[in-house]
């Protein structure tokens, strides 16, 4: 398992070339990586704020409870923070299984949940001014698919 929070760049193909070189087992492995997408106002920035070493803690509970789900070889999780511009790469997830059900279902769960409790806060900047991006509705439903009971 491999957690980074970070402010620098990174090139999510050198990522899972690296990632997928240290594997023996596996037979699928999917990734996502998340951009920073434009708003209608046009975005002149995204600040994402954090306190990186509680953020990665907590991602790490989410990773864990994936591994527990899920027969995964590895798992790959960066987050960038700081300043970012729209289309700046800004997350990517990774997961590698021996069998590419394991690898998927573990890979939507780690990007649902990442998305509504990872402790990242988000400020949008546009031409209309600042302001701080509200927790979306359907972000929140996603997590109802994974509720164990």
């Amino acid at each position: 398992m491999c957690i980074r929070v970070q402010t620098e760049s990174f090139d999510p193909g050198g990522e899972l070339s690296a990632f997928t070189a240290g594997l023996k087992q596996a037979g699928g492995v999917v990734s996502f990586s998340g951009l920073v997408r434009d708003v209608a106002d046009g975005l002149e920035a995204m600040e994402i704020e954090c306190y990186p070493g509680m953020t990665e803690t907590a991602i790490g509970k989410i990773v864990e409870e994936a591994q527990a789900r899920w027969a995964l070889e590895d798992v790959l999780v960066i987050h960038r923070h700081g300043s970012l511009k729209a289309r700046d790469v800004i997350m990517m997830v990774a997961t590698a299984s021996r069998h590419r059900v394991d690898a998927f279902h573990a890979a939507e769960f780690l990007m649902d949940y990442l998305k509504s409790r990872a402790p990242f806060w988000k400020k949008e900047t546009t031409s209309k001014g600042e302001g701080w991006v509200a927790a979306q509705d359907a972000d929140e439903d996603a997590l109802s698919r994974w509720s164990k009971g």
